[in-house]
């Protein structure tokens, strides 16, 4: 089975190279390799390799910046996906693709299904709505993947940022946010297993929610960080951390205050429970650096 990754230098780019080594034979291509905006690299690429699978892990994810950088984030994050999923027809390859949860408003009270509508209210959401519906269009054979609040041992995330910020006082944590916190490295074993099942009769394409249990906001999430941090007794006073509303923490892009995902269908055709964000951190020392 040939499998070609796209963004292999970023957090989930390296987590599906750990865990597609030895199952697979890899094409794990970054940026400088394969610029998923230039069409006629990819198209090239893609029928060079003839890959069983491609899973698309290049995004746009400087949420704030998009809203200044719309171009960049419009390229990378719909046209990528676009030209990615016509080559994945042409070469009838499997293609799966990386989306988010910022493709909802965030005004539901319940976690999102794979149903419910979409309302973007950032560029950044907007730009990876549009790559969902070009691979929709473009690639009757793939899979859609939405996750939320990703995190991992590389590259810059949640909660790399708070134990660089460990040496502070006080933090103040926005604390009426609240989604499923998502271990980079479960993404990769839950695609593994799709894959799999996919290859065998019973097929399930389309649009899928995965993410992390149980739910919580950004301050407890935080909170917890720094209980697991106290845990390793090398440290010493840790950041008071300080509960504010979002409307205290103003930002370039509007963030989604319910950011839950449902994660049933996933679990009905796939047998995949959402991860528990608890075990990854309970080795928080493996975060740091």
């Amino acid at each position: 089975m040939k499998v070609l990754i796209t963004g292999a230098d970023g957090q989930l780019g390296k987590c599906l190279i750990n865990v597609f080594e030895g199952n697979a034979e890899i094409y794990a291509l970054n940026r400088q390799a394969l610029d998923i905006t230039d069409e006629k690299l990819v198209s090239d690429t893609v029928k060079s390799i003839q890959p069983n699978i491609i899973i698309n892990a290049a995004a746009y994810t400087a949420v704030d910046k998009a809203e200044t950088e719309k171009e960049q984030a419009y390229a990378i994050n719909a046209l990528g996906p676009k030209y990615l999923a016509i080559a994945s027809s042409q070469s009838n390859s499997l293609l799966i693709h990386i989306s988010t949860d910022y493709v909802f408003d965030g005004k539901k009270e319940t976690p999102y299904n794979e149903v419910d509508i979409t309302n973007p209210q950032s560029v950044y959401g907007k730009t990876k709505l549009d790559g969902e519906n070009f691979v929709n269009k473009f690639c009757d054979k793939h899979i859609i993947l939405r996750t939320s609040w990703v995190f991992s041992e590389y590259g810059n995330n949640f909660v790399k940022t708070m134990l660089k910020l460990a040496n502070k006082d006080e933090l103040n944590i926005v604390g009426d946010q609240i989604g499923g916190p998502t271990y980079a490295m479960d993404i990769a074993q839950t695609i593994l297993k799709i894959t799999d099942k996919l290859q065998k009769p019973n097929e399930y394409y389309g649009t899928y929610h995965f993410s992390g249990a149980p739910y919580c906001s950004w301050f407890s999430f935080a909170e917890y960080i720094f209980n697991e941090v106290k845990k390793l007794n090398v440290v010493g006073n840790l950041p008071k951390v300080k509960l504010i509303p979002t409307l205290d923490y103003p930002t370039p892009a509007v963030r989604p205050l319910n950011s839950k995902l449902d994660n049933t269908k996933l679990l009905n055709n796939f047998g995949i429970q959402p991860s528990d964000w608890h075990t990854a951190l309970s080795k928080i020392e493996n975060f740091k650096g």
